[in-house]
């Protein structure tokens, strides 16, 4: 039995791949902040699914991860879907560095511990879920968009490395765009998706072993003409949510 393990599943896209492996016949993994919404995601399959409680900010992040893979008596797959983000105009500092904790410190935590994981291992897959923010800097959401940057970035450099070290780990960097979950929570958003049907698009990229995927078509043809801008033009455009 294949074996995944979702840092993220408590909610939203995490929650809905979570399921989806679940329904596949994976052996399932879930980790998150809350304990009892875990839980009630064991209950749907008690055999097949393992949980653990896992904040990636602190420190003690890895060592819960372990513990996670050792119930699951293995890791084939690695899906990161945790992430915070917020408009923040004002510049609130709390808030920035909020956004940096879990979407820069955190996510390195967890990744480069799953790097080191299939390492030792010998393979393994190694996915995490960014967004399409990192393509530029967004006036509205600077912290949010810089850090997904950091992710696309950082999974590129892995990439190169597991390659200079010839180590068959794959890397999927997930790319969606607005998904209604408790990131967005009102519907103002344009081309805003569903996180089930955006989980059915991550599982089969993830199938595929794709590098990297923009979720949906719709901005795959954004982020393209979104790159041609140049920044003396980006600089003076007024983004509103």
């Amino acid at each position: 039995m294949k074996r995944i393990i979702i840092i993220g599943a408590t909610s939203g896209i995490g929650y809905e791949v979570a399921n989806i492996y679940r329904q596949l016949g994976w052996h399932v993994g879930v980790a998150g902040r809350r304990l009892e919404r875990l839980e009630a995601f064991k209950e749907q399959a008690p055999g097949q699914i393992e949980i653990q409680q896992i904040d990636v900010t602190q420190v003690d992040a890895v060592d819960q991860l372990h513990r996670l893979i050792e119930k699951l008596g293995g890791m084939d797959l690695f899906l990161l879907s945790t992430g915070i983000g917020s408009q923040n105009r004002t510049l609130l500092t709390d808030i920035e560095l909020a956004t940096v904790n879990t979407n820069a410190i955190g996510f390195t935590r967890m990744v480069t511990a799953a790097y080191h994981y299939f390492k030792e291992q010998g393979n393994g897959h190694l996915a995490v879920i960014s967004s399409i923010a990192g393509t530029k800097g967004l006036g509205i959401a600077p912290a949010y968009s810089a850090t997904k940057c950091f992710q696309n970035t950082y999974i590129d450099a892995l990439a190169q490395l597991a390659h200079m070290e010839k180590l068959p780990i794959t890397f999927t960097d997930i790319r969606p765009g607005f998904v209604k979950t408790d990131l967005l929570k009102n519907d103002k958003y344009p081309l805003l998706m569903r996180p089930e049907k955006v989980a059915r698009r991550i599982v089969r990229a993830l199938n595929h072993k794709k590098r990297s995927v923009v979720i949906d078509w719709r901005y795959v043809i954004l982020v393209f003409f979104w790159k041609l801008i140049p920044e003396y033009i980006w600089e003076r455009l007024s983004i509103h949510n």
